[in-house]
């Protein structure tokens, strides 16, 4: 099973904020630069739920089709979908409640990937996961200023 963890960082907020911001796949863009669009309604996605992403790789864009595998609010969030390249994908996301705010855990799995990925594609992979961090962080600590 190929598995890159990437995306642990601690929020100065709360858990429920948090968690609810990334379990909605609308916010992706906001946070994820290869997330450009996502077709779904505007709240977190639970258990059942589907829903489409347009993607981007270095390869040009991606269509999506999400399937919501687990949820467990406000801790644990597992959602699959399949890629040519790939197939499947697995990302999992575990928010813990740590003194002063949330800790965040954003995995991913590729358990049928071919080959194990490329030294440089696990550094897109980890500068991508670090500016999406920094995007939750900018953004949910700023929206408990307002």
């Amino acid at each position: 099973m190929r598995r890159h963890t990437r995306g642990r960082g601690q929020r100065a907020v709360p858990t429920l904020p948090v968690f609810d911001y990334i379990t909605n796949p609308k916010s992706w863009p906001q946070w994820l630069p290869s997330s450009h669009d996502v077709d779904c309604e505007d709240r977190p996605m639970r258990f059942g739920d589907t829903f489409h992403e347009h993607w981007s790789t270095r390869s040009g864009p991606v269509a999506l089709d999400w399937l919501m595998i687990a949820y467990e609010r406000p801790r644990l969030w597992l959602g699959l979908t399949h890629m040519s390249v790939t197939d499947p994908i697995v990302v999992q996301y575990v928010c813990a409640e740590v003194e002063g705010g949330t800790k965040f855990t954003r995995t991913v799995r590729n358990p049928a990937r071919p080959k194990a990925p490329t030294p440089e594609m696990i550094a897109r992979i980890d500068e991508e996961a670090e500016l999406g961090l920094g995007n939750i962080k900018r953004i949910v600590e700023g929206a408990q200023v307002r």
